[in-house]
């Protein structure tokens, strides 16, 4: 059964590629708004130009669960290719995610940063919480890197499905 799940995600890597990496870019969307807390907290500065309250901030968090298990399948498929250390640094910084998710969430950052406490227990598990939802920019990064690696073949699969004619030829 895992084999079959390996070969189609192997035959149809590309498209996981750039889905999983478009997806997970959404996730900036939440660090912008996230940003938004932490620079107005330590400096005063309002960052954020779309309301707070606007439902933009909401889409990442509906991404969250499918961007993880998307991103950490393309580290898992090159882990399971061969091993390597720097799948294996991306997937452990990915997954801290659930950290997040689960044990110290937005809304505890947010009632942190807008209650003007010194120190305390929610003010230190908010920038806990700041810290693992930063750990996703170098994952992003990566992805990132990948498709640009993948660009040509990529736009071979695009030009191909778009006009047969505009395909390179077979060799």
């Amino acid at each position: 059964m895992f084999r079959a799940f390996w070969e189609w995600y192997n035959r149809h890597y590309l498209l996981n590629l750039v889905v999983s990496t478009t997806i997970f870019l959404f996730q900036l969307i939440h660090l912008y708004w996230l940003s938004g807390y932490v620079l107005n907290r330590l400096w005063g500065w309002h960052l954020l130009v779309i309301p707070e309250t606007n439902p933009l901030y909401a889409i990442p968090d509906y991404l969250e669960f499918p961007t993880l298990v998307s991103v950490s399948l393309l580290y898992v498929n090159q882990l399971r290719l061969g091993f390597s250390w720097r799948p294996l640094f991306y997937l452990i910084l990915l997954n801290t995610q659930y950290i997040h998710i689960f044990w110290i969430t937005d809304e505890l950052v947010v009632r942190a940063f807008t209650e003007r406490t010194v120190f305390g227990w929610d003010s230190a598990l908010a920038w806990v919480a700041i810290a693992i939802d930063y750990l996703e920019v170098p994952v992003i990064l990566d992805t990132l890197r990948q498709v640009w690696k993948a660009r040509r073949a990529i736009l071979a699969k695009i030009r191909a499905a778009l006009s047969p004619d505009l395909a390179p030829a077979a060799d």
